[in-house]
């Protein structure tokens, strides 16, 4: 049994072939510049076999066609037919209020989703139109809708309400969705085995260059740190998170931005970028610090900082925790962060191994004292893993 996963923006499309009775990805590609000259696929087997087609494709139908010529390409493919993949998991990234879990697709859920589009106008018309290519090539072949904010819908309204009229937001459906849903719903899940036991209080440390992080109670999700859009919340790499909407309003005119302009500055030249005015790569920023550059560590101390205040807020929401778990890029590999986040943790219950944080992690990795009362770890995420589990309930 294999299924498909497919992560499509406006000009890319990443995909992974995954069997699902190892739970292992046989074959992972990108195809990039959808639409615009200069077009690639990159594909590699599990076996270590690439592939490079360079070829303009002028829309996500050219893309999936290509795609499924490479999957079952003679010398570089993983499989021999088509007829092997069983289903297609889409990776969506907004549900609105409409649904709240993951979904088969149909016309009605399409349709849905296009009106929801307003509310992810970035990546919401990539993420329709590759599912639109994908029922066109592969008629027949079930697919499944998994949405970046379904996880997050557990949230009650106390949570997710912004203190404005009541009626802007039955209107509008301005309210706190939560993104990286997938990445929090697998870890959580991940973590809630080991620990042992369904009653359990987490917090999911999401961090890479785009950041989140979420509380956890009994699998599910109380509180989340992004927004109506992945721009609120922790200090991330370009994005500056939470910030007083009259301190925009004071920049923009300084700078003689428009609104949107404001918006995409705070969400492209913020952030650790805009502090240390130097990068938004964490392993940038460590080598900076090791050469005595004050600006890259202020960064570094700013995000760790916003991270450790949700930890305590969290904290509070889940009337204590019995495990913070890091995850992502910045998360699983930078040992110089985790550091800064859980130095002077003790009122929690948190005895911290700064000996085993140091060390080389690979893979799930415990990183509190063995009598520490709450559990520090790392745990990789995988997505896509998160979305062919959901894809394979729904649709066999």
């Amino acid at each position: 049994m294999k299924i498909l996963v497919i992560n499509a923006g406006s000009s890319s499309l990443k995909y992974q072939l995954i069997d699902m009775q190892t739970e292992e990805a046989i074959l992972k590609g990108l195809c990039e510049r959808i639409t615009m000259s200069g077009g690639e696929l990159t594909q590699k087997t599990s076996d270590g076999r690439k592939l490079n087609i360079k070829k303009d494709m002028k829309n996500h139908t050219e893309a999936i066609e290509l795609v499924l010529k490479a999957m079952v390409d003679e010398k570089y493919g993983a499989i021999k037919s088509i007829d092997e993949i069983s289903a297609v998991g889409h990776r969506v990234l907004h549900s609105g209020e409409d649904f709240s879990s993951s979904v088969l697709i149909d016309d009605e859920v399409i349709r849905i989703c296009e009106k929801n589009a307003e509310l992810g106008p970035l990546h919401m018309p990539g993420n329709i139109a590759c599912i639109k290519s994908c029922r066109e090539v592969m008629p027949g072949v079930p697919m499944v809708a998994v949405f970046d904010t379904t996880f997050h819908s557990t949230m009650p309204a106390k949570a997710y309400m912004y203190g404005i009229p009541y009626s802007v937001y039955d209107k509008y459906k301005v309210r706190k969705y939560g993104f990286h849903g997938t990445s929090h719903k697998f870890v959580s899940e991940e973590t809630i085995k080991l620990l042992g036991k369904k009653q359990s209080r987490i917090i999911v440390c999401h961090l890479g260059n785009g950041s989140s992080i979420s509380a956890v109670k009994d699998g599910k999700c109380l509180d989340t740190s992004m927004g109506f859009t992945p721009l609120e919340g922790l200090v991330m790499g370009t994005r500056s998170g939470d910030i007083d909407p009259a301190a925009v309003e004071f920049i923009a005119k300084k700078l003689g931005l428009s609104t949107a302009e404001a918006v995409q500055y705070l969400n492209k030249k913020c952030g650790m970028l805009g502090i240390s005015e130097l990068s938004s790569d964490m392993r940038d920023l460590e080598a900076a610090i090791k050469a005595g550059d004050k600006k890259a560590e202020l960064a570094v101390e700013v995000a760790a900082y916003r991270i450790k205040k949700y930890i305590g807020s969290y904290a509070a929401v889940l009337n204590g925790v019995d495990a913070i778990v890091f995850t992502g890029g910045i998360g699983e590999h930078s040992a110089y962060m985790r550091r800064l986040v859980m130095s002077d943790m003790e009122y929690l219950g948190v005895k911290f191994d700064l000996e085993k944080n140091a060390a080389p992690a690979d893979g799930v990795c415990e990183l509190s004292a063995a009598d520490s009362k709450v559990k520090v770890l790392i745990l990789p995420t995988n997505e896509e893993l998160s979305i062919a589990r959901e894809t394979k309930a729904l649709a066999l």
